[in-house]
């Protein structure tokens, strides 16, 4: 059931994170993919059209860029040395020269984006968001703008600097903002049981039967110093049980229209629930 007391523009807001996986080849450095995300502002351009009470904030991972150099320093784990801050300042880099590309298409494709950096914005304390100041963010959502956020650098007050992924950012931002539903695009169908042969999808991820799907979850097979399939769906999982109304979708991006499908509530993937039944 959804909150009566909640105003109509958060019972429509979402939030999608286009994964690094699909919109970088991640086998190789600073590769982008432009005409997948080409291909995903579009669908997305399509969902705003058929649904003008659609609000969005979107994400995406560094994929090639940023995961590269985080892994040769480990800036995710922490920054104490003057080699470490030269490994934050190049995370940083990179991951931002992704964004630009990112925001080129999106404008390209004519969507009202803007980026919101985490790295100018927020702080964290051993890896989690502690101040940001959301007042531009809701603006932005009053105001029709997507606001565009995406894995990058921030300090730390323990760690001294680390990473942030889109997942621990959109973790924060949906305990103040409330949206319907997460949907997390990558190059997977959704969440395997048996990766790597990856012939077995699990539909529906809940707090009751998680503890048998655990041991099927593996890390991605490339570099990604954020964590692998395991570790997002956990995270996910965590704000599904301290948002029950909210709904998590993993699912293929490299399938054309899949994106705009997530919007509108069509099955895909993996469906993570706080209760095991259909919601109505």
């Amino acid at each position: 059931m959804s909150n009566p007391q909640l105003p109509i523009r958060r019972r429509h807001l979402q939030f999608l994170k286009l994964g690094g996986s699909l919109i970088t080849d991640k086998t190789t450095p600073r590769t982008p993919r432009r005409d997948v995300i080409a291909r995903l502002a579009q669908e997305i351009k399509s969902a705003l059209a058929e649904s003008e009470n659609l609000r969005l904030v979107l994400g995406h991972g560094s994929g090639s860029f940023g995961h590269v150099p985080a892994k040769k320093y480990g800036t995710r784990l922490g920054v104490d040395s003057a080699e470490g801050w030269r490994g934050f300042a190049k995370v940083w880099y990179e991951a931002s020269l992704l964004n630009r590309i990112v925001m080129d298409v999106l404008h390209e494709s004519e969507l009202p984006a803007v980026a919101f950096p985490p790295s100018g914005a927020v702080t964290a304390s051993n890896g989690q968001v502690t101040n940001w100041n959301l007042s531009p963010l809701r603006a932005a959502l009053e105001a029709g703008i997507i606001p565009v956020v995406f894995g990058d650098t921030v300090f730390d007050e323990i760690l001294g600097g680390t990473i942030l992924s889109t997942e621990d950012l959109f973790t924060y931002l949906a305990r103040e903002l409330y949206p319907q539903r997460i949907s997390l695009a990558g190059i997977d169908e959704g969440v395997w049981a048996d990766y790597p042969q990856c012939t077995q999808l699990i539909p529906e991820i809940t707090p009751e039967n998680w503890a048998q799907v655990d041991s099927a979850l593996q890390g991605s097979a490339s570099a990604d110093v954020t964590g692998g399939m395991a570790s997002k769906v956990r995270q996910m999982l965590d704000i599904v049980e301290q948002l029950p109304d909210l709904e998590v979708l993993i699912f293929s991006g490299n399938h054309p229209e899949n994106v705009r499908k997530a919007t509108e509530g069509n099955p895909l993937g993996t469906k993570l629930l706080y209760r095991h039944q259909t919601r109505v």
